[in-house]
């Protein structure tokens, strides 16, 4: 059945993936799925409204059942409303019209004088004064309502949503008409999560800490649910843990710096504080683990439902490998930390470029992940001439199914990659992974190497400008619409 899946206008590259990987959660596309089919169709077929750009928060979605689309609105944090359509046009007497032609087997159970109802009135890119909401509301007197309105706790709600012409130069997607939807809500988003995980009220922060709502939408894109086990090999200070745990999944992490996982700021404001803050359960364990030199023993592979993370790339902090630049060049013996200097020793580290870093993660999660497990990561990308490359790591175990991209400044971005186990883990297949690896880092940008991320998103801009004189970045930085930067 079709339903009318209104989004919050923001991330809008983040809007149907976090759907679709809610669809797949709830079982939308049956129980039985074929990881290794790799041309299953496992995607919700969308429709936009009339004359819709394809930016606006309003897309018509076909699923199988109102249950599943309660849910996926109840548990998302991008969908403003899940709403069954009883009539749509473009003034009132179209929606009049179009809601009396609607079949009675589908109203009428919610018109009778047994149930409570409720009728809100919603806008988009327009302020509509409460005396025209009134109005509005009143020329529906023609939907015959039996039952009791109650403002506070209705069993039913219904809403009218209007949207207009309302320009080009106020940053929306362009509306060709005035169009009016009447409908009952199916499902809502929790918003009082955001407010509830802020940063800004968290004990224990880091300079890397991930935003609340992109944490969330991570332990959506990673299916985190309870009794599943999701793993982030580059902890920090747990937030994207802290989001999987929220959705009922047993967490477990790893970090290269043990001042991190170990101590924090004291025994009242570390990483396992941040979970007592929310009554969260804490996690299995907090490890101190060198991505580059993973700690599990041979022969130890599918353990993990989920890996979700945020690698180093540059930008804030860069990636840190064991051995320190004399040990790795050979100038001095790897040696042996004496029993007394144990406790409060801090292994030395050396510089672990994006382009490793990713590397050695696709490694880890063909190897740990189950067999449809995801892996779901923050892959940074410079942008040239507003758009970005299609070119994204991969690996032979792996099939990608989602790429979302957060426009973090004219000059750079980063890329939420999703990606779903599909093949297990051999000799052959590593190496076949490894030969991609050094195909992509021969064929990749310089920076990826080199780590020189942070020099290309900070460099002046007049730099940039002598660097290429095809250069694009000087463009007008307000287009009149702003898309993906919202």
């Amino acid at each position: 059945m079709w339903y009318l899946c209104v989004f919050y206008h923001r991330l809008l590259d983040y809007r149907k993936p976090e759907v679709e990987a809610l669809a797949e959660l709830f079982g939308a596309f049956g129980d039985e799925v074929d990881h290794h089919n790799h041309n299953q169709s496992r995607s919700l077929e969308w429709r936009l409204p009339e004359d819709y750009h394809t930016d606006s928060p309003f897309h018509y979605v076909d699923l199988p059942s109102e249950d599943i689309a309660r849910k996926i609105a109840n548990r998302s944090i991008l969908v403003k409303g899940m709403y069954e359509v009883w009539g749509e046009g473009s003034c009132f007497e179209e929606l009049e019209e179009a809601v009396r032609e609607y079949p009675d087997e589908r109203k009428l159970p919610y018109l009778t004088c047994e149930s409570t109802f409720k009728i809100n009135m919603d806008s988009f890119g327009k302020v509509i004064s409460s005396e025209e909401r009134k109005e509005r509301i009143k020329r529906l007197a023609f939907i015959p309502f039996k039952g009791r309105v109650d403002l506070r706790n209705p069993e039913h709600k219904f809403w009218l949503v209007e949207t207009d012409n309302y320009g080009s130069n106020n940053g929306l997607p362009p509306i060709i008409q005035k169009r009016i939807f009447f409908g009952r809500e199916v499902g809502a988003a929790d918003r009082k999560l955001l407010p509830t995980y802020q940063l800004k009220s968290r004990t224990y922060l880091g300079p890397t800490a991930m935003d609340a709502e992109m944490a969330l939408l991570m332990a959506n894109q990673g299916l985190a649910e309870a009794g599943k086990l999701v793993y982030d090999p580059f902890v920090g200070t747990g937030s994207i843990l802290v989001a999987a745990a929220h959705f009922g999944a047993m967490t477990m992490g790893a970090d290269i710096d043990i001042r991190v996982v170990r101590d924090g700021r004291g025994p009242d404001c570390n990483v396992w504080s941040n979970f007592k803050q929310y009554g969260l359960p804490e996690p299995i364990s907090l490890l101190r683990a060198d991505n580059n030199l993973p700690p599990w023993r041979a022969g130890l592979k599918e353990v993990f439902n989920a890996i979700i993370c945020d690698p180093p790339y540059g930008v804030r902090a860069g990636g840190r490998k064991s051995g320190g630049r004399k040990l790795l060049k050979g100038a001095v013996d790897p040696y042996t930390v004496p029993d007394d200097k144990r406790a409060d020793h801090i292994p030395s580290t050396a510089p672990y470029s994006l382009v490793e870093c990713v590397h050695d993660l696709l490694d880890l999660a063909a190897k740990m992940l189950v067999m449809g497990g995801r892996l779901v990561f923050f892959y940074p990308v410079l942008r040239e001439d507003e758009s970005v490359e299609n070119n994204f790591p991969g690996h032979p175990c792996f099939k990608l199914v989602a790429t979302c991209e957060q426009i973090l400044s004219l000059r750079y971005s980063r890329v939420l990659l999703t990606m779903v186990k599909v093949a297990s883990y051999t000799e052959e297949i590593a190496e076949s992974a490894r030969k991609m690896h050094l195909d992509f880092k021969e064929n990749h940008l310089k920076w990826l190497e080199e780590g020189n991320l942070h020099s290309a998103v900070f460099a002046p801009a007049d730099h940039l400008a002598d660097a290429s004189a095809d250069s694009k970045i000087s463009k007008d930085l307000k287009p009149k619409y702003r898309g993906k930067y919202i």
